[in-house]
């Protein structure tokens, strides 16, 4: 047996697992004799690791022993790379219902840390007992932290971008005037006769206010929502922080909570969130209806599954009452990396008619959506979710 067909025997025993698949390959009918094949002893303690939990209906799984479930935790980070860990540890959540992990600040610090994880622990938030909450709090901040690294940048520089040019004023007053663009844009009209030049364009910016767009967040914390809620926390954060911008983080499910004055620590506003219960979008809308001071300078993101256990119509004739007035509304369905969300399609439909789009957004689009909404182009309906 040559080196491509022992590898490949190898990676089929990974994937059927034990019982019949071990011990000898029969005949592949093609006059073949049988061919006697084992695992290594390394391979031996990746299969077992893989049993616990994918054949935990035969093997007892990890049980209820935390020392097992730290070493097999220790295990699969030694022998998969790391989003292979992430996905195993979601599977174990969700299949063995594991809490513990992350109840036990022992087993949680040998945890990958991730999106989903960060998820189960904010769900987790008011049972987790005392001595559990600062090792969560730091695993967080880690997750939270390389967001930041991966989008702050970006969604800073996309939306000053476009800030600068939604100020950007051509006909501007006289003491609103920007010369050196003015000059610029002008030099094809010098007169030589009079050396001056004729300012046929003139380029200026209107009057500063304190900020130039308010942006509300509108967040639903119901158990579907969970990764959306947190990037949208971590993507709250960054907005709060840019002083152009005034930014207001609501979040809600049968109840509603301002989180704004938690915006300066994306972790604060984490642990503000309540994952789970039911939804009520119209209470929420009519707070941040509450909120809206500039109607024309205002973008309200609904960020929502749009399955409404209130009342439906209030809700319609709400977002009905938001746009009459002039503010910029969209719904996001969901602000993850998970793909096409579950949503209610029916009243994604409603709110279309009232000129509203729905998108899936994942994270990587956040900060070119928000150049978009700020600079005042239209949504594209490639966009849209069918």
């Amino acid at each position: 047996m040559n080196q491509s067909s022992e590898e490949n025997l190898r990676r089929w025993r990974l994937i059927l697992g034990g019982g019949e698949a071990d011990g000898i390959c029969q005949d592949n009918g093609e006059g073949d004799d049988g061919v006697n094949f084992s695992l290594s002893s390394a391979d031996e303690a990746i299969d077992n690791a893989l049993s616990a939990l994918y054949d935990s209906e035969k093997s007892g799984g990890l049980g209820d022993s935390s020392p097992k479930i730290a070493r097999w935790l220790g295990d699969i980070r030694s022998y998969f790379p790391t989003s292979v860990v992430q996905v195993m540890q979601k599977d174990a959540l969700e299949r063995l219902n594991l809490q513990q992990m992350l109840l036990e600040p022992e087993l949680l610090e040998a945890v990958e840390p991730d999106v989903h994880l960060v998820a189960n622990l904010l769900s987790l938030n008011s049972i987790m007992p005392t001595k559990t909450k600062e090792t969560a709090r730091m695993v967080i901040r880690r997750v939270v932290e390389k967001l930041q690294e991966k989008f702050a940048n970006s969604t800073r520089q996309a939306i000053t971008g476009s800030l600068n040019r939604a100020i950007r004023n051509r006909r501007p007053r006289h003491n609103e005037i920007d010369w050196d663009r003015t000059i610029r844009a002008n030099l094809k009209h010098y007169q030589p006769e009079y050396k001056t030049i004729i300012p046929e364009t003139r380029i200026g910016y209107r009057r500063k206010r304190s900020c130039l767009k308010d942006i509300i967040l509108c967040i639903d914390q119901s158990g579907s929502m969970a990764t959306s809620v947190v990037y949208a926390g971590v993507f709250g954060a960054v907005l709060a922080s840019l002083t152009a911008l005034k930014t207001s983080i609501v979040v809600f499910d049968t109840s509603v909570l301002d989180l704004t004055d938690l915006a300066r620590d994306p972790v604060d506003l984490l642990f503000g969130t309540q994952l789970g219960g039911g939804t009520d979008i119209n209470q929420a809308l009519t707070y941040c209806q509450k909120l809206v001071g500039q109607p024309q300078e205002t973008i309200l993101i609904l960020i929502s599954d749009l399955y409404e256990g209130g009342n439906r119509e209030e809700m319609l004739k709400r977002v009905a009452q938001l746009v009459g007035l002039g503010v910029k509304f969209i719904t996001l369905l969901s602000l993850s990396d998970e793909g096409t969300p579950v949503y209610d399609s029916g009243m994604a439909d409603k709110l279309a008619k009232l000129g509203i789009p729905a998108l899936a957004c994942t994270p990587d689009l956040f900060p070119e959506l928000m150049g978009a909404l700020i600079s005042g182009k239209d949504i594209s309906e490639s966009q849209l979710i069918p």
